[in-house]
């Protein structure tokens, strides 16, 4: 009896990888072993920057808020201690926010917390 093949399936996936890596340089766009692998690569930085995005927010969140509460004679961690004590119940980023684009806004944060 011969052998059974499902191209069906076999090309479908190798047609959907190689959509996957429309866009990729040289030979990473259209051979098969070479896209494949790019496109696994790519999927795994795809993973793991979805997690390092946030951090990268939040740390771009505390330098904003530093850079505004500077100009007030604080640093940042004091700004946060004091916030704490204080109940003011404010996210980094809406106060990186505040810092950025209401500066009126947010000195009045800062008043508040000093």
């Amino acid at each position: 009896m011969p052998r059974s093949v499902n191209h069906v399936a076999s090309r479908a996936r190798r047609k959907h990888v190689l959509k996957l890596a429309k866009g990729y340089f040289g030979r990473r766009k259209n051979v098969w072993t070479v896209a494949k692998n790019g496109v696994e690569k790519g999927l795994q930085y795809a993973y793991r920057d979805r997690k390092q995005k946030k951090r990268n927010f939040r740390s771009l969140w505390i330098q904003r808020i530093n850079a505004g509460v500077r100009q007030y004679g604080m640093i940042y961690s004091e700004f946060i201690h004091k916030l704490a004590k204080a109940n003011v119940v404010i996210n980094r980023k809406v106060l990186a926010d505040l810092a950025m684009n209401h500066p009126e806004a947010f000195k009045a944060v800062v008043d508040k917390v000093k």
